[in-house]
């Protein structure tokens, strides 16, 4: 579930980047118009929003390090240390 919110708030950020794209090609600088400092504003929300996500899970252990490829420590590093 948290891998989907995860998702969710990158493609919310790609969203975001491309917005103020257009916001930034559109207004031409005109200093009355306010939508690429909102934008910025949004992406730096999510930005901290998916950062506090990360760090959630990291903390609860539903994010981690298991790889398919890391089998984790052989049983010669397990008898070295034990």
């Amino acid at each position: 579930m948290l891998k989907v919110i995860i998702g969710f708030i990158m493609v919310a950020l790609l969203g975001s980047l491309a917005s103020g794209m257009y916001f930034l090609m559109a207004d031409q600088g005109n200093p009355e118009k306010k939508r690429l400092f909102t934008s910025l504003g949004v992406r730096l929300s999510l930005g901290v929003t998916l950062i506090i996500v990360i760090i959630f899970g990291v903390a609860t252990g539903e994010l981690g390090h298991r790889n398919p490829w890391d089998a984790g420590p052989s049983s010669s590093q397990k008898a070295a240390e034990g």
